[in-house]
């Protein structure tokens, strides 16, 4: 094969000059161009707002990787001990930036706010292509949902843990004082998401500052003043609490503390169409930020486990989180415990800040696809903001709705968190099994943007898949044996139920209605008069690398 570069609109040219008098192909080869063209000249329609340094930010602080992984670090704590906070975050950083490489490489082909649903439409069988598209449209709607209500709910627990630490003999922790909690950050980062659009990089510029700073601001006086635990502890011991007869499957559901510090790296993806040079900026600011994630994450692990103290005593704290029994037992004060709870407390608001913003695109753009029911008014674009103004509500509006569960049990909120991680990896491994099918079958040609992994390519790829489904694998598994209806993992039950959900919908709603974001191409064929009344923006002045057939 030849490789030449080009623009987006040489290549709106390619495909145009290979169709005959009714708008259809002449030759299936240039299918993918198509497919491309199609998607991209969806853009054009939110107010471009992020550069580089703002992209980063937001990636960066939407992942939340040392905070998130303080928070709960507990799970792994019991299922494989040290050794999984240590070497299993390891493992976790590579296939975390493996996933992030894989999905970086699709965001520079198609550099849309619809992310994995798009890139599947884009690179499945043209069979199978809405199909398939229509699942991870839904599932990723839901996971990116999740993923910002668990994210907001941690926010209002470490709140109300606050309380219990400071107010042990007179106040009694309800569960709905968390749901209300929860809902005051809700309308929180709504508000800002909205009213806020216009200087909101720069509260994520300043998010990234503080997720640096509020780093060494705990990690210093706890490395200070913490009870020192021996190297052996923090290296070479492993435990297994959770009952399991085997301790590789203790250590590998302990795993999922440390994926869980690095999820969301889709995140960048939903916002690319209000980036500027995105087919470049979106995937590096993808990689940068678990680059960046995994070095703080990993220091933070060190010093928690060696300041550690008591691990009975942070297991059972009332506070209902292990690092704030740590942070006071290292600095016998509360107001420095209230300080550097606080800390992690507002960089998990930032995160929920830019969680909202990204799952909010990603249902605008779906609904512009006719992936939801009342498509137009959630694809509405409002002109006093330029932003989807609907889309944020309406997935606020669900957010909050699922804080009701936490009313009748916390057990079936817990299952939203791991059900958010099972929904991620399944989005994230279907368009890579695509990819990777079409880089290693001939005439299988991809129209590369302007950031690839070339030869790297197969093995990141065939890495991102592995990872992904230990992932979703031991995602079902409940943390305890033997299993009871108390520390039952629902996520798999829940996961399945909107599986059926989605083929529901499908049937009687997207079989007749949804034609995926490349309708012009998948659903009559007549490209030719749906391309040339539109125009495709240019991503990169080399932003298309095609393998000519």
């Amino acid at each position: 094969m030849n490789t030449q570069r080009l623009t987006s609109d040489e290549l709106r040219q390619r495909v145009l000059s290979n169709t005959d008098s009714n708008g259809r192909l002449r030759d299936e080869a240039f299918d993918l161009d198509a497919r491309t063209v199609a998607i991209l000249s969806k853009r054009h329609q939110i107010s471009k707002n992020f550069g580089f340094t703002s992209m980063l930010s937001f990636s960066t602080t939407v992942l939340v990787s040392w905070e998130a992984f303080a928070v709960t670090f507990q799970g792994g704590l019991i299922n494989g001990g040290p050794s999984t906070l240590v070497y299993g975050l390891i493992f976790s950083f590579f296939g975390s930036l493996a996933t992030a490489a894989s999905l970086a490489e699709m965001a520079s082909i198609s550099p849309t706010s619809g992310g994995q649903y798009h890139w599947v439409a884009l690179l499945a069988p043209s069979r199978y292509a809405i199909l398939f598209s229509w699942f991870a449209g839904w599932i990723t709607a839901f996971m990116r949902i999740a993923v910002t209500a668990s994210v907001a709910f941690l926010a209002a627990t470490m709140i109300q843990g606050l309380i219990i630490l400071n107010y042990s003999e007179t106040y009694v922790p309800q569960q709905w004082h968390g749901t209300l909690m929860y809902w005051a950050v809700t309308v929180v980062i709504v508000l800002i998401n909205i009213f806020g659009i216009r200087i909101f990089p720069y509260l994520e510029t300043l998010a990234l500052i503080l997720h640096v700073i509020f780093f060494f601001c705990i990690l210093v006086p706890l490395v200070h003043l913490a009870p020192r635990s021996s190297s052996d502890f923090v290296f070479r011991s492993f435990a297994n609490n959770g009952g399991w007869t085997s301790d590789g499957v203790s250590w590998c559901i302990g795993l999922l503390t440390s994926t869980y510090a690095f999820s969301g790296v889709d995140g960048a993806s939903h916002m690319a169409e209000e980036v500027d040079n995105a087919a470049i900026v979106v995937p590096r600011t993808m990689i940068w930020s678990i680059i960046v994630s995994g070095v703080l994450c990993f220091g933070m692990s060190i010093a928690i486990l060696f300041c550690i103290g008591d691990v009975n005593a942070a297991l059972e704290t009332p506070t209902g989180f292990p690092i704030i029994e740590i942070f006071f037992n290292a600095t016998k004060s509360y107001a420095a415990t209230n300080a550097m709870v606080s800390a992690l407390i507002i960089s998990i608001f930032f995160s929920a800040l830019g969680l909202l913003a990204s799952a909010s695109r990603l249902i605008w753009a779906f609904a512009r696809d006719d992936g939801l029911p009342f498509p137009r008014y959630f694809a509405y674009v409002d002109s006093r903001f330029g932003i989807p103004v609907r889309a944020i509500l309406w997935s606020a509006l669900i957010i909050m709705i699922l804080g009701l569960i936490n009313l009748g049990s916390t057990t079936a909120f817990n299952a939203m968190v791991s059900l958010a991680l099972l929904g991620q990896y399944t989005t994230y491994v279907l368009p890579t099994i695509f990819i990777l099918v079409r880089r290693i079958r001939p005439g299988k040609n991809i129209p590369w943007g302007p950031w690839e992994l070339g030869k790297w390519g197969i093995p990141i790829n065939i890495f991102t898949i592995a990872f992904s489904f230990l992932t979703i694998a031991f995602n079902v598994l409940p943390p305890y044996f033997p299993v009871n209806a108390t520390n039952m993992n629902y996520a798999g039950v829940v996961f399945g139920a909107a599986l059926i959900i989605c083929a529901v919908l499908w049937f009687f709603m997207g079989k007749n209605h949804y034609a995926g974001p490349i309708k012009e191409v998948m659903e009559n064929g007549n490209i030719r008069s749906a391309l040339l009344n539109r125009e495709v923006e240019p991503l990169h002045k080399d932003d298309v690398k095609h393998d000519s057939p």
